[in-house]
């Protein structure tokens, strides 16, 4: 049994120093990721940085101790950034406080109504279209912050800006030292990736940038813009009065601009809680007791007007590959980010808007994996179609409406070719033994039942897989199986499936041997 997956009251003293030590070593480089993060996806959300670095502090420490998956760690997102920076622009900042704390209570509910795990029932392909749209945004807005400018409402105006904000900085100079310190900056993270030393695997590119673009900047006093933060960080906080809550419920737009953001917050969390598990042999996600602590911290950062948190995969993993073993780790990064805030804020303001701006334009173009789409071509071109789409419509119009166009065109798809799926989980000749007939077609939205019927397995079950009338899986699906295969070991089980005759029944196989009838 590895390390991770060993409780750390019943470990052995060595072990359990060896786990303390681990997890702290970990929360040190989290630590040093999220804290450029944080400030720089607050500008980004065109609010102050101080708001990022108090949700980053509560995703840390008060998620941390109470979340479904102890190693995902939760702070604010590029994800949500254009939700907020929307929100900010039409209706003030005033507004964000109470949309993200009702949007916290609407998560609460939903975790302890036990709806956690229908949020993975949206297509992978919708999410990762949402991301990847949500990706193009951010370049086309922090490409302006880059030049020191202020970035225009939409993508489209953003994208067609551009080029005169390229001409005018070549001109006439203006913005062009900022410009030129934002693009070293996402040069010097790429040449990190590439060349840092085997020793210092651990230590992240972002830091290393934003510390020599701060240096670079005071060395030669460039007349750039710097982070803004307050002398105390508890002065800066915008406390929400019931006043403020009662004028939310007066204005539509408010309301579904928080249903909007617990959605989305929802969905991303809880696909990046998936993720996370894929990367560890530790305790599986808990995903409505992990939508619950979502709730409760965007609960907390609403009532003091900060920015909306997810569950987040870039901090996630430098968790996990940092070697952390518990949820201490995520509380200890919380502690380090709420001390340095509070002991050193003149550092935090030495640093340039244009660098932070240079990270979140490298972060948006990591948001956009070609290789998710060859992963989802696999699996048919249909899930191709519903990526594309979804993207592309959130840079034409906004996040919500993509979101929902995307869905709508994925059920649009699903109805034209599926049929049900029936479930019948049979006890074998032994009594260890157990049959998982499966008929018809097995989608996404299948997920919770097939997931229910996994879960109530009994440890050391030899489950039997039987496709024999199995029509069609998705992706969504093999995932699932795959994941449950692979952990099943971990508590005596075994799965045993026909894994190229189970593949032979996705959307890709079947198209490809279509085109091969066609083409013969």
């Amino acid at each position: 049994m590895s390390a991770a997956m060993m409780d750390s009251t019943a470990a052995p003293p060595a072990a359990g120093r060896q786990n303390l030590l681990a997890d702290f070593l970990a929360s040190i480089v989290v630590f040093l990721v999220a804290v450029p993060l944080c400030m720089g996806i607050a500008i980004a959300s065109g609010v102050p940085p101080a708001a990022g670095l108090i949700t980053g502090i509560v995703g840390g420490i008060a998620v941390g101790a109470i979340a479904g998956s102890p190693l995902l760690v939760s702070g604010p997102a590029a994800g949500l950034a254009v939700l907020v920076f929307e929100l900010v622009q039409a209706h003030g900042i005033i507004a964000l406080g109470p949309v993200v704390l009702l949007s916290g209570l609407i998560q609460v509910a939903a975790g302890l109504t036990g709806l956690g795990m229908w949020f993975r029932m949206v297509s992978p392909a919708v999410v990762n279209g949402m991301l990847a749209g949500i990706g193009i945004l951010i370049i086309a807005s922090q490409f302006h912050v880059m030049f020191d400018a202020k970035p225009l409402p939409t993508g489209f105006q953003n994208f067609l800006a551009a080029p005169k904000l390229v001409f005018n900085s070549i001109s006439n100079g203006a913005g062009l030292q900022a410009a030129l310190l934002g693009l070293g900056t996402i040069a010097m993270i790429l040449l990190w990736e590439k060349l840092r030393p085997a020793k210092l695997k651990l230590l992240p590119g972002v830091l290393i940038a934003i510390i020599l673009a701060t240096v670079v900047a005071e060395a030669m006093q460039l007349s750039v813009n710097r982070v803004t933060l307050p002398d105390n960080l508890i002065a800066g906080i915008e406390w929400v009065t019931p006043e403020k809550m009662l004028g939310l419920f007066g204005k539509p737009a408010l309301l579904v601009a928080a249903l909007a953001f617990a959605f989305i917050a929802s969905a991303e969390t809880l696909l990046s809680a998936a993720a996370v598990d894929r990367m560890h042999d530790g305790p599986r996600t808990q995903y409505s007791r992990e939508l619950t602590a979502q709730g409760i911290g965007n609960t907390l950062c609403g009532l003091m007007g900060a920015l909306p948190m997810t569950g987040v995969i870039v901090r996630s993993a430098a968790n996990v590959q940092a070697g952390a073993t518990s949820r201490r780790s995520t509380i200890m990064h919380g502690t380090w980010i709420l001390a340095f805030v509070l002991l050193l804020p003149w550092l935090l303001r030495m640093a340039p808007i244009s660098a932070l701006a240079g990270i979140l334009v490298f972060t948006g173009f990591k948001m956009i994996k070609p290789s998710q789409i060859k992963e989802l071509a696999e699996y048919g071109r249909g899930n191709v179609s519903v990526y594309v789409v979804t993207a592309l419509t959130i840079v034409a119009t906004d996040l919500l409406t993509g979101v929902i166009v995307g869905i709508g065109f994925a059920l649009l798809r699903l109805s034209l070719r599926s049929a049900r799926l029936h479930l019948n989980l049979k006890n074998g000749e032994a009594p260890n033994e157990k049959t998982l007939r499966m008929v018809g077609f097995a989608t996404f939205l299948n997920i919770p039942w097939i997931t229910k019927i996994l879960d109530e397995i009994p440890p050391g079950t030899k489950l039997t897989l039987d496709i024999d009338r199995l029509r069609h899986i998705d992706y969504a699906v093999v995932v699932l199986l795959q994941d449950w295969g692979r952990m099943a070991p971990v508590s005596g089980s075994e799965l045993i499936v026909d894994w190229p005759t189970l593949k032979s029944r996705s959307e890709g196989i079947d198209e490809r041997r279509e085109l091969v009838q066609v083409s013969s």
